[in-house]
């Protein structure tokens, strides 16, 4: 078994999106080719509600998948189908867009004005682009979790991890989607299929992923909880990125508080990427097509 080096530690990035959500992106928009088949990762955390009230209003997707998943307060969401609903703490809704969509989620804070949660993007092969949209929405009893002899537990809400299998299925990235948290002091080996990409997404406490084994020389960066940055070697803190290179496993040492992260992993579909916006395609043509088709009226396809 070999350890997965790391490839780069990013910190999330303030975005504003939507009508004017303030938010962090850890990626997204760029050249996401190590992250295939992810597009997006949002980390949607605030405790002033007038920094996220306003939301996400009527927007289309097509070609994607977008999994919700939230931690405080709720998202009331809608679509051009006829589906409305909320999602609350600990609930977890992925939308399948594939040939178009028109949907809208409206976040709300808990009683003392808190909102987190994280909306990742992941891609659909050119087989399923077009593909009729379809709903997973998850509630919170309903994924499982295990614990394991060191104290660490893990929230599965997608794939199989330690025996037990979330809830999501029949997903085109065949994705693992697990929320992970590691008691003080303990260090974890996590197996991720070699055929992976892969990435770790810190929200709470700080640690390392680095293998005790390697030299020092190319130990990790902690990235600070604030707006700026804060080195100190061989440390990850909160809002990081963690991108993985190849290998067989993952090493991760929690500090002294602790670490809460999200480990996701999935098959690459490499494939061309086509993006603008909240549309995904493969060629600059079918991107085309779909913002005429949205401007004509036609863009929904299935009913």
């Amino acid at each position: 078994m070999s350890i997965r080096p790391i490839k780069r530690i990013v910190q999330s990035k303030p975005t504003l999106e939507g009508a004017g959500v303030r938010l962090r992106r850890a990626f997204g928009f760029g050249n996401t080719t190590d992250f295939d088949p992810f597009l997006l990762l949002d980390d949607f955390r605030n405790e002033n509600p007038d920094d996220y009230v306003a939301g996400f209003p009527w927007h289309p997707h097509r070609g994607i998948e977008t999994i919700t998943y939230v931690l405080a307060g709720s998202v009331a969401h809608g679509d051009s189908l006829g589906n409305r609903g909320s999602l609350g703490a600990g609930d977890v809704q992925w939308m399948t867009a594939g040939s178009g969509i028109l949907h809208q989620e409206m976040p709300k804070g808990d009683a003392a004005g808190r909102m987190h949660g994280f909306q990742l993007w992941a891609n659909l092969p050119s087989s399923l682009k077009m593909t009729a949209p379809r709903y997973q929405d998850i509630a919170a009893r309903d994924i499982p979790e295990v614990t394991d002899d060191d104290g660490t537990t893990a929230r599965v809400i997608c794939g199989s991890f330690w025996g037990k299998t979330g809830p999501v299925e029949g997903v085109a990235a065949d994705p693992r989607y697990v929320d992970v948290s590691v008691p003080p002091g303990q260090r974890k080996r996590i197996a991720i299929e070699r055929s992976r990409h892969a990435f770790a997404y810190v929200f709470a406490g700080s640690g390392s992923f680095r293998d005790a084994s390697e030299p020092r020389a190319v130990a990790t960066e902690r990235v600070g909880t604030g707006s700026g940055s804060d080195p100190e070697i061989d440390r990850t803190g909160n809002r990081s990125l963690v991108l993985f290179d190849s290998g067989d496993e993952i090493s991760v040492q929690a500090g002294d508080e602790g670490i809460r992260f999200l480990l996701v992993s999935g098959k690459p579909i490499e494939e061309p990427v086509a993006w603008y916006g909240p549309i995904v395609m493969n060629t600059e043509q079918e991107l085309q097509r779909a913002y005429d088709e949205l401007r004509a009226g036609t863009f929904i396809k299935h009913a």
